[in-house]
């Protein structure tokens, strides 16, 4: 085997690239960078940019002090759940518009009860689950790419992303999902490579053939993190239900090319009989327990939305559960269209991007741009540098998984596709583009393994690694220089009314 200089990936052979001759330690060989004092260096510095960049003003801009675009429900949510655990307001009435589960309004409330009822306040704890993606995104780069280098490049690429940076910067609720998402895609990575290490020993000790199914693989730590952490997202937005699906498919289909590997008889039948049940264990019983243990605020409340609908609080649980799904059926296109709502075949390119906030002169809160008409306005929009690579990304990836059988590209486009495919299935419900704040760290990644894939790998001849340096370093300047371009709309930057229309590239921007 090979050894990791710590910049540039070798990374691990897919399965069709390996020797026909290579046994199984060789197939289960977990290759990790060498350098790990500079690997965490990079990973705090690249963090640190990134939070000193999603920190930048953090209050601003506001409606005039108060909460922008959506911000209006969850802010003042959070505050009353803060306040009366908030389920019933000020005044002794029951704060009913309540359509999504309560974690990410308790996280909200962290930043309020650190800072108060402000900008700073209601968007502190966002802009902390952006951070922490970014710390998280060089990790899980390193790990996929073996390659610290590319590690960091990830964390570039997503503080250069305009939907994770204004996600980042307002209390909605997208940021947490993406957050926990991110964190269970990172455990579950783990969980891969002790899987692999675990049967590794088997093998060299002699009884990982004991069994045609092969050996069991005792209790796995990281896959019930990762459940503990698609519970929590699933807390904060239903759509954390199509993470579980497909991370938990993701995990048995590893389970099963591990123990092919390591040269099981029957690889299959034996993730079915070994790995199945545990899985559903850790990735699907564990989030179902976490989802009903954050909500021990309503359980314990007797002014709770519903609390005392039916006889039993079960029943009166279930039966406001019923009134959410109602809610989410029933919001629809054809009985409300909203100016900013897209359609998820739009979402890939970013081809709608969303208006959150927006004051032109004369409006005082506009003023200081240096001209006669001011524009400040805040857009959630994907750095097009990256997000109008998105199809050629995807057809990279579904082709070094499906054909060369890279296993880091499907990852990834499962991943992706977890946040994007399951809207499909009620095209007339009313969509908005920041539902895809969990998918664009996936974005990333794959843009990340394409630039790997050009650089290479550290063997090739040195006019070749060149040529896919420069190409990668031209395109990071690209990225790096579009995310500066688009600054002003990202933060609510006044801005004069032509700087205003130049930054609008597309009609469908408007």
């Amino acid at each position: 085997m090979g050894t990791i200089d710590g910049v540039v990936d070798v990374g691990e052979l897919p399965p069709a690239t390996q020797p026909s001759t290579a046994g199984p330690l060789d197939r289960l060989a977990v290759w990790r960078p060498t350098d790990t004092l500079r690997g965490w260096l990079v990973t705090i510095t690249v963090t640190l940019v990134g939070g000193l960049v999603r920190f930048w003003h953090l209050g601003s801009p506001t409606d005039r002090g108060y909460p922008v675009f959506d911000e209006k429900y969850y802010a003042p949510e959070a505050w009353q759940m803060l306040r009366n655990g908030g389920y019933e307001d000020d005044v002794g009435e029951k704060y009913a518009f309540i359509v999504h589960p309560p974690v990410g309004k308790y996280l909200i409330s962290i930043g309020e009860w650190l800072f108060g009822y402000d900008g700073w306040g209601w968007r502190f704890s966002s802009a902390v689950a952006g951070a922490v993606c970014v710390f998280l995104i060089v990790r899980i780069g390193r790990r996929l790419t073996r390659s610290t280098m590319l590690g960091a490049l990830a964390g570039v690429f997503l503080i250069c992303d305009g939907v994770s940076h204004v996600q980042s910067r307002t209390a909605l609720l997208d940021i947490f999902v993406a957050l926990f998402v991110v964190i269970a895609f990172g455990c579950l990575l783990v969980d891969r490579d002790q899987v692999r290490n675990r049967l590794a020993v088997a093998v060299g000790e002699g009884w990982a053939e004991e069994s045609p199914w092969g050996p069991r693989l005792g209790f796995r730590w990281w896959r019930f993190a990762a459940g503990i952490s698609l519970g929590l997202a699933c807390g904060v937005k239903w759509n954390g239900i199509y993470y579980i699906v497909a991370f938990g498919l993701l995990s048995v289909i590893w389970d099963a090319t591990a123990r092919r590997a390591a040269g099981v008889d029957r690889p299959w039948v034996g993730a079915l009989v070994r790995d199945v049940l545990p899985a559903l264990w850790s990735l699907v019983v564990i989030p179902v327990a976490v989802y009903f243990a954050m909500w021990w605020g309503w359980f314990g409340s007797e002014t709770g939305v519903d609390r005392h609908t039916y006889a039993s609080v079960f029943q009166s649980f279930l039966g406001y559960e019923a009134d959410v799904l109602h809610f989410h059926e029933t919001l629809l296109s054809s009985n409300h269209h909203h100016y900013w709502e897209s359609k998820p075949w739009t979402w890939p390119m970013g081809l709608r991007p969303m208006l959150y906030y927006i004051e032109q002169s004369p409006s005082p809160y506009a003023a200081g741009c240096g001209a006669s008409q001011c524009v400040s306005a805040e857009m959630l929009v994907g750095t097009p540098a990256m997000w109008w690579l998105a199809f050629p990304m995807i057809g990279w990836s579904l082709w070094r998984a499906l054909v060369r059988f890279d296993w880091r590209h499907a990852a990834v486009m499962v991943g992706y596709m977890a946040g994007l495919l399951p809207w499909f299935i009620s095209i007339d419900r009313q969509m908005f583009f920041f539902y895809v704040t969990p998918m664009a760290p996936f974005l990333v990644l794959g843009l990340v393994l394409a630039c790997g894939d050009i650089l290479g790998r550290a063997k090739a001849g040195a006019e070749r690694r060149g040529t896919g340096l420069l190409l990668v370093a031209i395109y990071t300047g690209l990225v790096v220089a579009d995310f500066v371009w688009l600054w002003p709309i990202l933060n609510g930057v006044p801005i004069s009314n032509a700087q205003w229309q130049a930054e609008l590239w597309l009609p469908s921007w408007r």
